[in-house]
Formats: C-alpha cells, structure tokens, sequence
C-alpha cells in the first residue's frame, strides 16, 4: 500500500485493459457452466475447454495441430530417453533434444515440411508405447489433482487462460519482427539456415528457442508461436505444480503457485513473443524440481538434468549463467551419488545440445558469443568493444525489488506495476522460507537465481524465469505457516497482477487484445495498426516477381525479419551497412545512395512517412524507385530490377 501510495499507481492503472480480462472470464465461466451442470465436469476441466478453443480460434486449426504433433513427438522421444519421469518432463527434455539436434543440422538444405513430418512419425512410432501410456494417464492425473482442491483448481485453470491470450496474437514485438522471425522463415523458405552475421549481428546468437518455434511452422507453413508459447506454458505450469510438491506444498498451495506464475503480467507479455524467457521458465523450474529431489529418487535425475542444463545453453548466455549456479548446489545435494564417469557423460550431454550455436559462431565468426564480449574475441563482424545498452543501468542496491515492482518503467519497456507484486507482497514469505532450516538453503538459492541477471543489467525481464521458479517456495512457505491467510493473501496478489497485466507492455495497454478479438483473428487488422511493415510485406510476396533484397530505410524501424536472407537494415542489426548508409548521406544528390542500393541488390524499399532524408530520396528517385503500396504511415517501394545485378 506504501509503495501505491508513494507511485500514485491509481494514475497508471487503465481500468478498461482491466476490464476486458474480467468479460473474458464471464464468457469462459458462461460456457463452462452447462459442462459443470449437465455433464457433471468439474469447473476446472470445463473452464479449461473454452480457453482450448480459443486458443485454436485465434491461432488456427492447423498450427495448433503441427505444435500438438510436435509435443507427441516430444513425448516419445523424451519417453525413449526417459522412461520413468512424468509426461511434462519428458515433453520438455525431448522438446530440448529435439530442436538441438535440428540446430546443428541448420546449414544443410534437409528443413522442409516433409523431412519434419517424417521425423514426427519415426519418433512416434519409436516410443507409441510411451505416448499411449501418457494419453490414458493424463485423465487419471487430471482428476487426481483436481479432486483435493477443486476451488483452487479452477482459479489456476481461469489464471492460465487468462495468460494464454497473449499467445492470441500474431507476432508483433520488436525484437521478434526485427530479429526472431528470421530463422523460421529462413528455413521455410530456403529449406536451412545461411547464418550470415554480416546482414544481422545476432545471426548466431543461441537459436534453440527460434528453432523449437520454427518446427511446427514448417509443418504448417504458418508461424505457429502462439502455439508453441503455450505449450512452454502448460509445461511451465506443470513445473511449478511439481516443484510446489516438492517443496511440501499441500493441494492448495500447489494450485495457487500455477496461478501466481499465470497471472505475472509479464507471462502474458512473453506469450504474445518469441523471446527465450518462456522456454527458460520451463526448463529452469524442473532443473530445481530435479535438483531438490532426495538423493534416492535423485538416481535417475542425471540425464534429465544434462538434458535441462544444454537446453538452458542453448537458449541463451544468461540462461547458461543460471544453470551454471546452480550446478554447485546440485552437486552438493546429490554428492553421495556422483560418480565421475556419469559425470562426465552428463557434461558431454550438455555441451551437445547447448553448443550448436556458440560453435557456429567460434567457427564463422571468430566470437563464440558474438556480438557479446567483441572487446576480447575481435570478430570482423562488430566493433571491438562490449555490446551494452545504456537504457538498463538503474543500479543495482538492496531498494532493487521495490522499485522494479513500482518504478517498473526505469527496468523494462512497461508501465508501473508491469512486473507485478510477488517480490514485495511475498517478501515475508520467503523470510520466513529463509528462517525454516529445511528450506533456508533453498531460499537462497531461488533468490540468487533471481538477482544473478540483474546485477551487469538491471532489465525486468531477464530475472523472469527465476521470479517464476521462486513462486512455488513462496506458496508453499504461506501455506505451511497459516493456510487461511495464506489463501487470500496469494488470491489478492493473483488479482493485483491481473489488474495491471496490459502495464507490461505498450501493445497491451493500448487494446492489442481488444482489436485481436473483434478482429476474429485477423492479423493484417492487428499488423495495420502495430506493424504495418507486415502487411508491406505479405503485399510484396504476393507480386509475381523477385525484386531481390528488402531494405528497411528507417533505422528505428528494421522489421524485416522474415524476409530471411533478403532482408537489410541501416539499424545496428547491419553495423557495417548502417555505417555505409552514414557514408552515403554525405552525398545530397542521392549518387552514393543509388550506388549502395545498388550493390546491396535492393528491389524493395520500407520507408515511414516523413523519416527519408533529401539524399536517400534523391537516391530512391535516381534509382527510379516507385511507391507500390502504403500501410498507415508505412511506404513500400520498389526499384526496377538492377541490370548485371550481383
């Protein structure tokens, strides 16, 4: 309350965001109700279909079908590898397996539709035995969860719902338009990846997660990551149901844990995007479920901790950096049963699946984690000095989970709130997890997991995956201590979240589910208002001719992603053609613009109204450049094929 009234969070609040998620809840409990009348479901099960529809409605018949055909495949090969853990764990370490070995394979021209296809059914028809076993289980599993606490149940069901709308809508963010998308359509399109660091610098970041999402595109021949996001949240939600049980959490606790990991303003956020902090909350939780295991149940833990660890790797540096603290903690609770052979080979393991990409990069390159750390590696392909963004330097002190929970703007690209209450309305929770001696140890592990990616950069969304895994402790803590209190204590945080979920992200606040919704699953009425360069876009592929490479002209607006190796930016995606562009503005008559275009083999043109210098429109004129089509304040233009064009 302190910290509302010293923010004035009442002015930030935007009751009508708020609203909406309240409608939507009416309208899934108004279909769920003759289920639970009629036909004797529980509220949790019938609360569960309409959210199911939804997400089919919105996302479409056949993504939905490729990403549950991935999952089975995921199933059978993590069954194969892993025969004895449970079905959510063996989807996420066989998810892992999968992509990594499809990761080392991107250069080869073998990414098609039915070279994955095939791949699904050989794995299948591998581990039928296993899959049969998961979907005859999963009914049995279902009830027995629900039946002990009914109540709970279907505010989890509600919650998670309430968070899948993110994976409503197409793809929109920056980072995603700008950078993620390239991968995917890169393979659906050339059939294997060029991983060219010369046109984008993060060409040969770690790729796991773009590849798990570019699986079941390649199968539909849409991008399927509203799908793909809420497979990682199902999985993510079984994580925390399991952890919370290991932490000793009763049936209450257990539900309301997976309710507060829904109702984080910045689940939904990360659902509606394709960055790595979803799949690393999944992977990251059943690492610490594995690790607090007791040294007997321990035993079969090794290969899946290998397989969660490479998958961490893969995903990205900071996530490698998480698994990497909490492998001394693993070791020391798990010391009477390591040995140094299966030591060994867990390592190895790892490494195999987590290294695709900072191998590549080693070898294309010259940086293993390009363009991070160029300082010391000096790759050709960016400057010599450490990538930095200056926007996240708040400082790092003991006030850091106040403000990051007030001040949210100062550490993300959000309003206030936009991160949530959990680190301040729970603090007293982990105190007193912290003062329990069966889970002092913990406590401080899960808090470290949390502060680690925040100490070099203080950005919000980096320190999600261990908020998410710190949740279950929470729960279990409150619960332990005084279950009555602790029920509406989680239940008003759970609230408080939802009330300020669109303060997460601008798309939100500003109705990108309200307008996804009226449009019935329209994207070209979401991209017309958000990202109208993919409207341009979809405009150009439907031309009956190849107009070479794409440029995006303005800078502050690279997003043309999916146009794979077509695409060109003058932003610091393209270092050296952003350097070339600054060349070029020297000279007023547009020569030197005509020549760069020229030489970068560019036939089509996104410009934004009002932002093209004199120059670079004298270049487009002198390169006879005309406007095809306009989007908003959105150009797309197009220049006569280059004769002797490279």
């Amino acid at each position: 309350m302190a910290g509302m009234v010293q923010y004035r969070l009442w002015e930030h609040w935007h009751p009508g965001r708020f609203g909406e998620l309240v409608l939507l809840s009416l309208l899934a409990g108004s279909i769920a109700w003759p289920l639970r009348r009629f036909a004797g479901w529980t509220w949790a099960s019938a609360l569960a279909l309409p959210w199911c529809l939804a997400l089919v409605g919105f996302a479409g018949v056949l993504p939905v079908a490729c990403t549950l055909l991935m999952a089975m495949a995921a199933i059978a090969l993590g069954g194969i590898l892993l025969p004895r853990e449970s079905a959510a764990l063996q989807a996420a370490c066989g998810l892992v397996v999968l992509g990594a070995m499809l990761a080392w394979l991107l250069p080869l021209p073998l990414h098609h539709r039915w070279s994955y296809l095939g791949v699904c059914v050989v794995l299948v028809a591998l581990g039928r035995a296993t899959v049969a076993s998961t979907l005859r289980g999963l009914r049995r599993q279902w009830n027995s969860a629900i039946t002990p606490a009914p109540r709970a149940a279907a505010w989890a069901v509600l919650a998670l719902g309430l968070a899948s709308t993110g994976c409503w809508l197409p793809t929109m963010q920056p980072d995603d338009v700008g950078y993620h998308l390239r991968l995917p359509w890169e393979l659906l399109e050339q059939g294997r990846y060029t991983m060219d660091p010369e046109t984008h610098i993060w060409a040969l970041a770690p790729w796991l997660g773009d590849v798990i999402h570019a699986f079941p595109q390649l199968l539909a021949g849409a991008e399927s990551r509203g799908p793909v996001n809420a497979l990682w949240m199902l999985l993510t939600a079984a994580g925390v149901w399991q952890l919370c049980t290991t932490l000793g959490g009763d049936s209450r606790s257990r539900w309301l844990s997976v309710a507060l990991y829904a109702s984080l303003p910045l689940t939904a956020v990360l659902a509606a995007s394709m960055q790595t902090e979803t799949p690393t909350a999944a992977l990251l939780v059943w690492l610490v479920a594995l690790i607090l295991r007791t040294p007997e149940a321990g035993r079969r833990s090794l290969l899946a901790g290998a397989i969660l660890v490479g998958g961490l790797l893969g995903l990205k540096l900071a996530a490698a950096a998480t698994a990497l603290l909490l492998l001394p903690w693993a070791a020391w609770r798990h010391r009477s049963l390591l040995r140094l052979l299966p030591t060994l080979g867990a390592t190895v393991v790892a490494l195999a699946i987590g290294t695709s990409s900072y191998v590549y990069a080693w070898t294309l390159a010259s940086n293993p984690f390009l363009p991070l750390f160029n300082s010391y590696f000096h790759s050709p392909y960016f400057a010599a000095s450490d990538f930095n963004d200056p926007r996240w330097h708040a400082g790092f002190n003991v006030l850091l989970p106040w403000k990051l929970t007030f001040d949210t703007g100062r550490y993300l690209e959000a309003f206030a709130g936009g991160g949530g209450f959990v680190l301040v309305a729970l603090l007293g929770a982990w105190l007193l997890a912290l003062s329990h001696r069966r889970t002092a140890m913990t406590a401080v592990m899960l808090a470290a997991l949390v502060l680690l990616p925040l100490i070099p950069l203080q950005y919000l969304r980096y320190a999600f995956p261990a908020s998410v895994v710190l949740l279950a402790l929470l729960a279990a803590t409150a619960f332990r201590v005084h279950p009555r209190r602790a029920a509406w204590l989680l239940g008003g945080v759970c609230l408080l979240n939802f009330a300020f979920q669109s303060n997460g992200h601008w798309m939100l606040r500003t109705g990108a589910l309200k307008e996804a919704v009226l449009a019935r699953g329209d994207d070209a009425a979401s991209f017309r208002h958000y990202t109208p360069e993919r409207v341009l876009l979809a405009t150009l592929r439907r031309l009956p001719t190849d107009h070479g490479n794409v440029l995006a002209m303005d800078p502050q607006q690279p997003l043309v992603a999916e146009m794979g190796v077509r695409a060109r930016t003058l932003s610091a995606y393209d270092p050296s053609l952003a350097r070339a562009a600054l060349t070029a503005e020297a000279d007023l008559g547009g020569g030197a613009w005509e020549a760069l275009l020229r030489q970068q083999h560019v036939g089509a043109v996104l410009t934004r109204t009002g932002t093209l210098s004199g120059a670079q429109r004298a270049g487009l004129q002198r390169a006879g450049a005309a406007l095809q089509d306009e989007v908003g304040d959105a150009q797309l233009w197009l220049i006569p094929v280059w004769e002797n064009a490279p």
